[in-house]
């Protein structure tokens, strides 16, 4: 008797079953499970095989980074940890000078001082009753709520007094302190800038003949104007022409001064106010600089104010 074939090549090529559907082409037959799994078995496998090599390779990578980073940083520290030599920084020093022109000593005084200078004027009615003009000079923000230094003589006798700032805000002002004896007032500005910075005062004590100054101010209203020069003398004294009022402790200078720098401040090359412009002298009738000013202390400055210049 003839057995059943367990298993037959024909019934996969032929069919077995008349009228059955032939079988898809290889080419369009869905992957299988196992076929879709192979990329995955064959990364995992080079894995299991190769697995040493790869954390050797990624082991490698980190460490050259590192290194990397160590030397620039190594790199970094070496340069910061360059001594510069006097060669170094004369030649430096040289070659500034050499391609910039610097500012002179006494235009970077006068830079440091010029917003806190301001213009005053005292108004007198005339005959007629109508304000005029009767005196101009300067003055110096000595506190940034408005408080002005200038020279009594510019203000006195005036209805009204008015002072112009750096920016050009012009303001009414008001009298709040005089000390005759020194020449000077203490005047306070109703209407301020925004940006108002007040001067730095400084100290007469190591103050030498020689020593340069700028003078700040408004002569003949002209201004703000600059001239420059040197302490010709310390503790002078001055007679004013009618003999009315003798100054003493004065310092002496040639900065070129004239009527108008009354109440402007006389300054240091560092910017430091050392005293009031008050008085030039002049043996003829003229009113013009000779060569001969003088300035009140800024320590008697101070006492005006009611406050240490220190």
């Amino acid at each position: 008797m003839k057995k059943a074939a367990i298993y037959s090549g024909t019934s996969r090529s032929r069919g077995t079953t008349r009228g059955a559907a032939p079988p898809a082409p290889a080419s369009d037959a869905a992957p299988t499970p196992a076929s879709a799994a192979a990329p995955a078995r064959g990364i995992r496998g080079f894995l299991r095989r190769h697995g040493s090599l790869s954390i050797f390779a990624t082991g490698g990578l980190v460490a050259l980074i590192l290194i990397l980073i160590l030397v620039l940083v190594y790199g970094a520290m070496g340069k910061a940890s360059y001594e510069y030599t006097q060669e170094d920084i004369d030649a430096a020093v040289l070659h500034t000078l050499e391609h910039k022109t610097l500012p002179s000593r006494a235009a970077r005084a006068a830079e440091l001082v010029q917003h806190a200078v301001v213009r005053v004027r005292g108004f007198a009615d005339d005959d007629s009753g109508e304000a005029v003009e009767r005196d101009v000079g300067s003055g110096v923000v000595i506190v940034d709520d408005g408080l002005i230094l200038t020279n009594l003589h510019v203000v006195a006798g005036s209805k009204r007094v008015t002072v112009t700032f750096h920016d050009g805000l012009e303001s009414e002002a008001e009298l709040v302190g005089l000390k005759p004896e020194t020449d000077l007032a203490v005047i306070r500005a109703k209407q301020i800038p925004d940006d108002l910075a007040p001067a730095t005062l400084g100290s007469t004590h190591r103050l030498q003949p020689g020593d340069e100054v700028v003078a700040v101010g408004f002569p003949f209203g002209i201004g703000p104007s600059v001239s420059a020069g040197v302490i010709s003398g310390l503790n002078r004294e001055f007679r004013s022409r009618e003999g009315l009022r003798v100054l003493t402790r004065l310092i002496q200078f040639d900065a070129a001064a004239n009527p108008g720098n009354s109440g402007g401040p006389l300054v240091t090359m560092d910017g430091t106010v050392v005293g009031i412009v008050t008085a030039i002298l002049n043996p003829t009738e003229a009113r013009t600089f000779v060569g001969i000013g003088f300035a009140v202390t800024i320590e008697s400055a101070g006492n005006a104010v009611g406050i240490p210049p220190f």
